[in-house]
């Protein structure tokens, strides 16, 4: 995450993150243990720190996170290693290190002077204000995954924790440093005087153990089953098109009873299209059949002021194609999306995100003319020659279409944005038939004086009010830095980030994934809060790469952004979905939790060093529950049934392989591979 995101604390009546600048107390130089003959004595911070992995900024060597010296509880140390929680680094020691030595700590870089005294002080006597400081860490050290030490909780302004640890034999050390704080802003971490002492050749940091790709979901049966969201809403007067999502042996035949008036259902391609007439709620029975069956299902459709009941599935254009997206790939990737089978699984929108206008600075001729035409119309770029018909295009298979603008004068990448045009350009994006609107929070200097409340709220309403005067629904979604989660909401949209910009690493996706914890309170239908898009798949932005996700860690991925309830973008080339790929992004059972009609984001049960629980309560009054190991080795990790207040004997469901486990009377707990989930829905077990 960059470092303009973090949000900090007031700390005794101090606000946020103040650098040092008297002098440290008693300068610390390294003294490691002496080394007996034909032993060295190698300083952690000459190993390639580019192998540790973590969740903020960049390790540093001798230096703390941020660049400074490293300094704990006054006392600075000339070597070692700044690091931040999360932080994990692979050491390949061979067998032939004899012990690792450190002083370890929280470095006071996060703090004043005088509130580090204060800190120390509170320490000393054992206040209870000094639990109001956020940095929270504890140091681990593994050895050929058996845990050999950890340290104490350790907070900012505690003196440095003393480590010596016996290695002989030990084939891999592995160096973690956990948050146990509910956000990461004071978990810079020193390992200092870091010294690994070896009988051989130098030890070598080296990249985490490679995982091979296992399929867990089953393949749809060859009986009709119909998929999806159960609940959806849209506005009297507007043009309605849902796609009943529907498996099973082709061909299928689709059918509905109580449809309301002005609404339509195709019985070969299972799209309901039409305009509501007026305000009100039906209840749909729709049923699809095939020759081994028939499958049936109700339906509830909202006429009202309320869209995205259910978060958003669909695809953006940023991941894969960055600032080079065009008419050819956007139809491809719907063709893909159809021909996929994604579209039977309540997959539907198709967004083009950023680079579709003229950028006025352009040198390329595909790119460079004027913003808007004479009548103050904003112009796509030569590589959109014609929204409408793209637009079109896109419908046609029964997908649903996105586009992309900020409040600015220009895009984040310097394309035209919608500053003094909103009204007009959210009449141009109906008129295309755009469904969906993601709006950046980028160059706003022009139509935002700051960033105070008043300013952001007065910028995202504009384009709200717009969208909604256009007589088309147009799902509004927020994309920007700030922290607009708590209110969003209140100014029409539909959902909005709570992240920085996700990449396809272990550090960023496991940062997103776990800091959402206390948003659960402004999510529900029509309101959610987003966690950016999925990392899956060939991702790029010019050559393509294969994720850097693990697929341990690509199970993760799915499963927080479902037990979260965020909207859910594929960010991949959808022509290129690998069987992996698509096996991902087609459970059912497991997408289910992220469509659940009641609309609750889960929130976290437990947490230790190394693993989590979350729990988000479903319509039927069964919980899905994610057990997660944030380890670098397996952990067993428990669930009890009193944590998610029930009680007695419940029925436990694996959703990713679709399996009943069985039925248990106190808790539950399973076996999680590193960086892994198990992800179950319980219920109260039927009375024999």
């Amino acid at each position: 995450m960059p470092f303009p995101g973090r949000k900090f604390l007031a700390i005794f009546g101090l606000a946020g993150r103040i650098f040092l600048s008297a002098p440290a107390v008693g300068a610390q130089t390294a003294t490691p243990l002496a080394a007996a003959p034909g032993e060295t004595n190698v300083p952690l911070s000459t190993l390639d720190l580019g192998q540790m992995l973590q969740e903020d900024s960049s390790p540093q060597a001798n230096r703390s996170v941020m660049g400074r010296f490293l300094q704990i509880s006054g006392k600075r140390y000339t070597n070692g290693v700044g690091t931040h929680a999360r932080s994990v680094l692979w050491v390949n020691l061979r067998g032939e290190a004899r012990r690792f030595t450190a002083n370890v700590g929280i470095d006071d870089e996060v703090v004043s002077p005088i509130v580090q005294r204060e800190l120390r002080s509170a320490y000393e006597l054992g206040m209870p204000e000094y639990r109001l400081v956020n940095g929270r860490v504890i140091f681990q050290i593994y050895g050929d995954g058996r845990l050999l030490w950890k340290s104490r909780l350790l907070q900012t302004g505690m003196p440095a924790e003393p480590v010596a640890v016996d290695l002989d034999g030990v084939q891999t050390m592995v160096l973690v440093v956990s948050s146990l704080g509910d956000a990461i802003n004071y978990d810079d971490a020193d390992w200092a005087d870091a010294y690994i002492t070896m009988r051989g050749a130098p030890p070598k940091a080296v990249p985490p153990p490679l995982e091979d790709s296992y399929v867990l979901t089953p393949k749809p049966a060859a009986q009709p089953r119909i998929n999806g969201a159960a609940v959806y809403g849209a506005r009297p007067g507007s043009p309605f098109l849902f796609t009943i999502p529907a498996t099973g042996q082709a061909p299928l035949q689709f059918a509905a009873r109580h449809l309301p008036r002005g609404l339509h259902l195709d019985p070969d391609s299972g799209r309901i299209t039409g305009v509501l007439t007026r305000r009100g709620e039906w209840h749909v029975t729709v049923t699809v059949h095939n020759a081994l069956g028939k499958a049936e299902r109700d339906l509830k459709i909202v006429g009202g002021d309320t869209l995205a009941l259910t978060p958003p599935m669909g695809w953006n254009t940023w991941n894969v194609f960055g600032r080079d997206p065009d008419d050819a790939k956007i139809r491809a990737a719907a063709d893909a999306m159809v021909a996929s089978g994604l579209i039977n699984h309540g997959w539907s929108y198709i967004n083009i995100d950023d680079c579709w206008q003229n950028q006025h600075s352009s040198k390329d001729p595909r790119l460079s003319g004027p913003g808007r035409d004479e009548r103050g119309r904003v112009l796509p770029n030569r590589k959109f020659p014609d929204m409408k018909t793209l637009c079109d295009y896109v419908h046609q298979r029964g997908l649903k279409a996105g586009i992309y603008s900020s409040p600015g004068m220009y895009t984040c990448a310097g394309y035209t944005g919608s500053f003094e045009h909103e009204a007009q350009d959210a009449q141009t994006y109906a008129a295309w038939g755009f469904d969906y609107l993601k709006y950046d929070w980028c160059y706003t200097t022009h139509s935002a004086r700051d960033v105070s409340l008043f300013e952001q709220r007065r910028a995202w309403e504009t384009m709200a009010h717009a969208l909604a005067a256009t007589g088309r629904d147009i799902v509004f979604s927020l994309s920007e830095t700030l922290d607009v989660w708590p209110w969003a909401r209140e100014v029409g949209a539909n959902c909005w980030r709570t992240t920085g910009d996700i990449t396809d690493t272990w550090p960023s996706m496991d940062f997103i994934a776990f800091s959402q914890n206390g948003r659960e309170s402004v999510a529900g239908p029509g309101h959610w809060n987003d966690c950016d898009m999925f990392v899956v798949g060939k991702l790029g932005g010019g050559r393509l790469h294969p994720t850097r996700l693990s697929p341990n860690e690509l199970y993760t991925h799915i499963s927080q952004w479902c037990l979260l309830a965020s909207p859910l973008l594929i960010g991949c080339d959808m022509t290129q979905l690998d069987d992996f790929t698509r096996n991902l992004l087609t459970n059912d059972e497991v997408l289910e939790v992220n469509q659940d009609p009641l609309g609750r984001q889960a929130h976290r049960i437990s947490k230790t060093e190394n693993v989590e629980v979350w729990a988000k309560a479903m319509a039927d009054g069964s919980q899905a529950v994610g057990l997660f190991n944030r380890g670098e080795f397996p952990e067993r990790v428990q669930v009890a049934w009193t944590e998610l207040g029930l009680k007695g004997r419940l029925a436990v469901r694996d959703l990713w392989p679709q399996t009943d486990l069985g039925q248990f009377a106190e808790s539950f707990s399973a076996t999680v591979p590193r960086h892994g989930v198990k992800l179950i829905r319980v219920r109260p077990a039927a009375r024999p």
